[in-house]
């Protein structure tokens, strides 16, 4: 049962921080190389990480009892407690400033930056903004900012409303294609402690929050598609590289990663295996 929606109760989290540290580790490199289908290699101390490995970095860790029925901690603490049911990450901006390397020790600083509500074709959207900055010894090395949002349950028990195609992109100059299988899907939750069952829990996901099939990961979207970005500009990280999903992803098909110059960069998308864009971004150096 989804409780009542109170903006200004929500908006009482604006300015919240906190603060956690991790290390960026050999071991976490080469599985995150791994998953994102890049050359595991055998990384040093001091050799650059994966660009969105700060992902991976200090998740939060709550005991068993304290997580809601969809694997999340349950409501409240630093997020606030919007009372709609499913979460995703609706995309969001980062700038880099400086790689993460193997042994760093990195500080994630997070602000609660706003909360909005608005109506969307399925229903009452909630859209949290949150701001991130990592730091190593050597200073700031990338900021962003994440917007999630909240979505009711599709109503009377049936299958998620499939959300509006996105315009056809032209045809891309660069693409790669690969499989989002289950074991993909869980690789990359266990890489950044995602409890959160629609990526692993087929009952779940398809009886309860409604959807065909597990979702693929926003984020392991979007963080292919930097390591894309980067490959067609020489191992180069863009300065500013932004993201938006445009509906789910799901396993058990090919999908592909796209690219296609512009004047100021690239254009890039993901697009299942019938060519519809699921989540797009714009990479500037």
């Amino acid at each position: 049962m989804t409780g009542t929606l109170d903006l200004d109760h929500l908006r009482q989290w604006i300015g919240r921080s906190e603060e956690a540290s991790d290390i960026v580790t050999a071991q976490l490199a080469k599985g995150l190389r791994a998953t994102l289908f890049l050359d595991i290699g055998a990384p040093q101390r001091g050799d650059a990480a994966p660009f969105t490995t700060h992902w991976c970095l200090a998740q939060p860790v709550y005991p068993m009892a304290k997580l809601g029925p969809d694997g999340h901690p349950t409501r409240g603490g630093f997020l606030p407690p919007v009372p709609l049911p499913r979460r995703m990450w609706a995309g969001g901006e980062l700038q880099f400033i400086a790689p993460l390397r193997v042994g760093d020790e990195a500080t994630r600083t997070s602000r609660i930056s706003d909360v909005t509500v608005k109506a969307g074709s399925t229903g009452t959207l909630c859209f949290v903004a949150v701001e991130h900055t990592i730091t190593t010894a050597r200073g700031a090395a990338i900021r962003e900012r994440q917007d999630i949002v909240y979505r009711d349950m599709p109503s009377g028990g049936g299958n998620a409303t499939p959300a509006k195609p996105a315009a056809a992109p032209a045809p891309a100059k660069h693409r790669e294609v690969h499989v989002s299988d289950p074991v993909l899907l869980f690789r990359y939750s266990a890489l950044t402690f995602n409890g959160h069952r629609i990526h692993y829990d087929r009952d779940y996901v398809t009886k309860v929050e409604g959807y065909p099939g597990l979702v693929f990961h926003g984020p392991m979207q979007a963080a292919l598609l930097v390591e894309f970005a980067a490959r067609l500009h020489g191992g180069v990280a863009p300065k500013k590289f932004s993201y938006r999903g445009l509906q789910p992803l799901f396993e058990g098909g090919e999908f592909s990663v796209n690219a296609n110059e512009t004047a100021e960069g690239l254009d890039l998308w993901i697009a299942n295996a019938d060519g519809v864009p699921t989540m797009k971004g714009t990479a500037n150096w």
